[in-house]
């Protein structure tokens, strides 16, 4: 997502309807560069990609924090990493630089 460039909508719906344009499924081995420079963070299934991605441009950081305390969101552990590139995993992406959250994908 170009939200840098193309500047960041100041209405939340506009903003949410961005965030979901710009999210796309992917192959994990192409996001592996962005895992070792420590730039992945983990969504847990059942969680909502759109709404973590909007909390985190809206810096809405006590929901966050509720995310990371309750494990819904979080950083790929590298056995993860591993499992996802062995599988050669697909998993949802939306990019909010500098972070690529991602969300496993069940296809």
């Amino acid at each position: 997502m170009s939200l840098e460039t193309d500047g960041i909508p100041e209405n939340d719906d506009e903003l949410r309807a961005k965030l979901h344009q710009e999210t796309a499924q992917i192959g994990w081995v192409e996001l592996q560069r962005f895992y070792a420079r420590g730039n992945v963070v983990r969504v847990a299934p059942g969680q909502d990609l759109i709404e973590v991605g909007f909390s985190l441009v809206r810096d809405d950081k006590a929901r966050f924090q509720q995310w990371i305390q309750d494990g819904s969101v979080g950083e790929v552990k590298p056995d993860e990493a591993q499992g996802w590139h062995d599988s050669d995993a697909t998993v949802w992406a939306l990019v909010v630089a500098p972070w690529v959250l991602v969300q496993p994908s069940h296809q």
